[in-house]
């Protein structure tokens, strides 16, 4: 059903995430890539929406657009992190179900499950525990998404899969303070306080808690494979199956950036979940596995961030 020539939306392309499928895609061969910029489409305005896939007619839709952001982020603005994102979401559902696109690529997060879930969190964890309150907004907006993917499979018997990949990062990622998540901020306060004569750098929490990353081409390479394989059920995790704790991450970046100034945990802050490592064994047994080891990662994403360094706003300590 789907080869190289096929109609590929790409909602989000100029995401970290969509950037990277958009990447990985061309680099395997496929020709016919669509996206566009939400300047000139709007995603929570379904009438744009239809006109411009009636235009395009794609047979593969791949949403990872999104509000997104930290816990600062969903704390601030829990109304928008719940509207905007159905709002986007629902759209592209919906008039892909119109227009019969063939396959429907939606990603969510790890953040649809519940916050004291047993760990590895597996699929079927979903729905069975109270959510994570620091981000339930854009978890609630996702398990939707997932459910509504889940609704057509079952009774209209189409190819629509959901990926729910751990925490990302990478190349194009937000490294803004107010927005970001921690691995991109982590990379940019060791940095600001390297320049800044190896400053002192304050972190939230206790740096207990165990988080796992994935590499955001690994996850591109996920997509590819659902796009080229029918998988079998309609939500797969996506991730390393490894994880450590913030403490250590920190340790990691403050090393590959080179900072030698102290770290203080500012244990006011908010930790989020204890713990939240994904069982990946669905995704491996069926074929994929990621390649990128986290140091590898993070210093592909610290060279990335020096490279485009004059597009970020270097505020004083």
């Amino acid at each position: 059903m789907i080869d190289k020539n096929s109609v590929i939306y790409i909602a989000g392309h100029k995401g970290m995430v969509g950037s990277a499928i958009w990447r990985t895609l061309t680099k395997e061969g496929y020709v016919n890539l669509n996206g566009i910029s939400s300047r000139k489409l709007d995603l929570r305005n379904q009438k744009a929406v239809r006109n411009y896939l009636q235009k395009i007619q794609p047979d593969v839709i791949i949403d990872a657009a999104a509000k997104v952001g930290g816990i600062l982020a969903n704390n601030n603005f829990p109304y928008e992190f719940l509207m905007e994102n159905m709002q986007i979401q629902n759209n592209l559902i919906s008039e892909a179900h119109y227009l019969g696109v063939k396959k429907f690529i939606f990603l969510g997060s790890s953040c649809i499950y519940p916050k004291l879930a047993s760990q590895p969190l597996k699929e079927e964890y979903l729905l069975t525990a109270p959510l994570e309150a620091t981000n339930e907004w854009y978890a609630l907006a996702k398990i939707t998404g997932v459910k509504l993917c889940e609704a057509i499979r079952k009774q209209y018997e189409k190819d629509f899969v959901s990926l729910m990949p751990t925490n990302l990062y990478g190349t194009h990622d937000n490294f803004d303070f107010t927005s970001s998540h921690v691995l991109p901020a982590m990379i940019r306060k060791f940095h600001e306080a390297k320049e800044n004569n190896n400053a002192v750098v304050v972190l939230w929490g206790t740096g207990k808690p165990m988080r796992e990353f994935l590499f955001v081409d690994d996850m591109a390479a996920a997509v590819v494979f659902a796009l080229e394989n029918q998988l079998p059920d309609y939500l797969y995790n996506v991730g390393t199956g490894e994880d450590l704790t913030i403490n250590e991450l920190a340790a990691t970046i403050q090393k590959i950036v080179g900072h030698t100034g102290d770290i203080i945990w500012d244990t006011t802050k908010p930790d989020g979940t204890p713990r939240k490592l994904m069982d990946v064994s669905k995704m491996h047994s069926i074929g994929w596995k990621h390649q990128v080891d986290l140091e590898t990662g993070i210093q592909k994403t610290y060279n990335w961030f020096l490279e485009n360094i004059e597009d970020f706003k270097v505020k004083e300590f």
